[in-house]
């Protein structure tokens, strides 16, 4: 199990690291303008947007030396609307979120947009 770990005075929590994955991406979805996150296949480069039982297959999560977090979030956006506002909202939601989640700071949260939607 690959995971963060925090140590109390009762003990030792650990948290395994798609349990996080899977929390960033259920509040990343909720954010304005995020229609989900972005699967992309290594073998032939298409990206698809995953359902939300495969959230977590486009986020990544890491502990660093520090013992902050840093998230990859491979995301689809929704058409005309402004990424930088996009981004800069789930970088807000999922920090202030996953820190009061977790009681592990972040230290970075990489965005990369995988493809833009219309959506009806």
């Amino acid at each position: 199990m690959k995971g963060s770990s925090m140590n109390t005075h009762m003990g030792n929590i650990v948290v395994d690291n798609e349990v996080i994955a899977q929390y960033a991406g259920s509040v990343a979805v909720e954010c304005f303008g995020i229609v989900g996150m972005a699967g992309v296949s290594m073998k032939d480069g298409l990206v698809k947007l995953l359902k939300k039982e495969s959230l977590t297959r486009g986020i990544h999560v890491s502990l660093n030396p520090d013992r902050k977090l840093i998230l990859d979030f491979h995301v689809i956006v929704a058409y005309d609307v402004s990424i930088k506002a996009v981004a800069d909202n789930l970088i807000e939601n999922v920090k202030y979120r996953v820190e009061e989640f977790t009681g592990l700071p972040i230290e970075r949260i990489n965005i990369y947009v995988e493809g833009v939607k219309v959506i009806d």
